[in-house]
């Protein structure tokens, strides 16, 4: 019940719908009550004896089934089709709203999420919204619409034999509640296997080079397999119970049909009941036995789309944990000075990444950020993008701190350029003009001049029109890295944020990315993590981070002097570009 309100929340802007589809729905089961009443009408007349004065009232009575089947058309349209608009529109809102949710969770939130069991989320799970709203919710208010008309009607035939059809109901209410409990957990497994198995593909699909290139498509195969079979299995569960409930529900139903039938037959020996009371009788006996048959279908639908449903609940019912504090303001632009004081930060309790960091960089300055792998390095940008939130100690940009900041305003002044660069499935100019999507074509082209990719584009068949595939498959590392930087120059944001800009390129295009980096050089604040300290050796301060703490900070020629941590990795990779050469 409570998720049931949830979703009634929901569905509520869509209230006038819903409203002409009820309309439609009551409309509709007036007509269906009303049709057999005439029909009983019309053969009392038959077993009294046709005479010449009754065929006015016999065509009267057929111009009013014609009339009442003309208007079940037009109901039937209205119920079904404005339920389903209602519906249809639902799921696209739902669908629109988790997505926008996911977009504004914590990246933690995705550490360990699987991108194709969020987008089965997404797609699949809200599907689910269309079947309650448009099927299971529409058919049981017409149901129990339905079943309260005919027992009215029942009554008024003959109290007695409308008692002795109640008898079942008990039973199927007592067998509906077992079957809703033993059920929804296998539709719930279903849902999640059908999740990881679009996880299972969609990893796939992304790897297809790696599988390939290693020989595992056989492996793979069996795995996806194992998945689809897992949801299937799942499914099947789920259906066993379901097919074990259906014909219940069909037996006691047809109990109290023969019950019936037995017991009118004897108040008719009795006289009790005349044959167009009879007829009416059963006529309608279909139509109380056929919601009560359907809760059945209506039941396990409901578990299915329940299952779904909590699925996608649990995504709008996540907290951001991310968010801007009361009295945030909106920063400006900043000048991009950024400082560290008393920095701590662990993704897990008890197992620190940064520890007791600080530091401060003046604006348009090279800050660069060296050490092993698996430092903290990364995760020390993230946070001043406010990605995550420090332990301990506080981040500041021009002396405010990040925490009094508005998200938007302190994204908006950093540009990052990452390690495994994104690029949108579309041309080179959307790609570098995403952040920009006004700027012209000159502006764009002047940004990829300042990041020295220009001269490739140019060379592409189609130049800056180049498709360049998904995640920029079309170009090679160091063309996509120069384009992501070309966005976030032209950006133009005051910070930016250069992770592993050199990381897996050749010496050509390397020495083409620093020539890109010492074009804005002085111009923005540049926070830059390298292995190659030939990246950074003119950078303005160097920080070298060791187990989550600032082991060493000066400039190249200080801390080569100084015979530490980074004169050593400065002695390896000099040896290393000897041997090479």
């Amino acid at each position: 019940m409570k998720m049931l309100l949830k979703l009634s929340r929901e569905a509520l802007r869509y209230k006038k719908l819903y409203l002409l589809a009820m309309l439609g729905t009551l409309g509709l089961t007036a007509v269906n009550l009303a049709a057999p009443k005439a029909l009983s009408a019309m053969t009392g007349i038959v077993d009294k004896g046709i005479q010449e004065s009754d065929l006015t009232r016999i065509l009267h009575l057929t111009l009013l089934l014609v009339g009442l089947y003309l208007l079940r058309i037009l109901f039937r349209f209205m119920s079904n089709y404005l339920a389903h608009k209602a519906a249809w529109y639902l799921v696209g809102d739902l669908r629109t709203k988790v997505y926008d949710k996911m977009e504004r969770l914590h990246l933690g939130f995705f550490h360990d999420k699987q991108t194709g069991d969020l987008m089965s989320r997404v797609v699949n799970d809200t599907r689910d919204f269309e079947l309650l709203y448009a099927h299971i919710i529409p058919d049981m208010i017409t149901n129990f619409v339905t079943f309260t008309g005919v027992l009215v009607v029942l009554i008024t035939i003959n109290p007695k034999l409308a008692l002795i059809t109640c008898f079942p109901i008990p039973l199927i209410l007592i067998s509906g509640v077992i079957f809703a409990k033993k059920v929804r957990p296998f539709f719930r497994i279903s849902q999640k296997k059908m999740g990881e198995l679009n996880g299972k593909l969609q990893d796939n699909l992304s790897g297809i080079h790696e599988i390939q290139s290693f020989g595992r498509e056989t492996y793979e195969t069996e795995q996806v397999d194992q998945k689809n079979f897992d949801h299937i299995k799942a499914m099947l569960h789920a259906l066993k119970v379901s097919a074990i409930f259906h014909p219940s529900v069909e037996f006691i139903s047809s109990i109290g049909t023969i019950l019936v039938v037995g017991f009118g037959g004897l108040l008719a020996l009795r006289e009790n009941l005349n044959v167009a009371d009879i007829v009416a009788f059963m006529l309608y006996l279909g139509l109380f036995y056929g919601p009560i048959a359907g809760l059945a279908n209506l039941l396990e639908s409901t578990q299915q789309s329940l299952a779904g449903a909590e699925r996608v609940m649990a995504i709008l019912d996540t907290p951001c944990e991310i968010v801007d504090k009361e009295n945030a303001t909106d920063m400006g632009r900043a000048q991009g000075s950024i400082t560290f004081e008393n920095v701590s930060f662990s993704y897990q309790e008890d197992m620190p990444v940064l520890n007791d960091v600080s530091f401060h960089c003046q604006p348009g300055k090279m800050l660069a950020l060296v050490g092993p792998t698996g430092v903290g390095k990364t995760t020390l940008t993230q946070l001043i993008s406010r990605f995550y939130e420090p332990t301990h100690g506080r981040i500041l940009i021009d002396g405010q701190d990040l925490q009094q900041i508005t998200l938007e305003s302190l994204r908006r002044n950093i540009s990052p350029v990452l390690q495994d660069t994104f690029l949108f499935n579309g041309t080179i100019a959307e790609n570098i003009g995403y952040a920009v999507p006004q700027a012209s074509r000159e502006e764009i082209v002047e940004a990829a001049i300042a990041a020295n990719i220009h001269d490739d584009i140019m060379h592409m068949p189609e130049g800056y029109e180049t498709q360049v595939g998904e995640r920029g498959l079309r170009l090679s590392g160091g063309q996509k890295q120069r384009v992501a930087i070309a966005r976030a120059i032209l950006r133009k944001s005051p910070i930016i944020i250069l992770d592993e800009a050199t990381a897996s390129v050749d010496v050509e295009t390397e020495r083409q990315i620093q020539q890109a980096i010492q074009q804005i050089a002085g111009k923005r604040t540049i926070v830059a993590i390298a292995h190659r300290l030939s990246t950074i050796r003119h950078a303005d301060q160097i920080l070298v981070i060791d187990e989550g703490k600032v082991a060493e900070s000066g400039t190249h020629e200080e801390l080569v002097a100084l015979g530490g941590i980074y004169a050593r990795m400065h002695r390896i990779q000099s040896n290393t570009r000897e041997d090479n050469e």
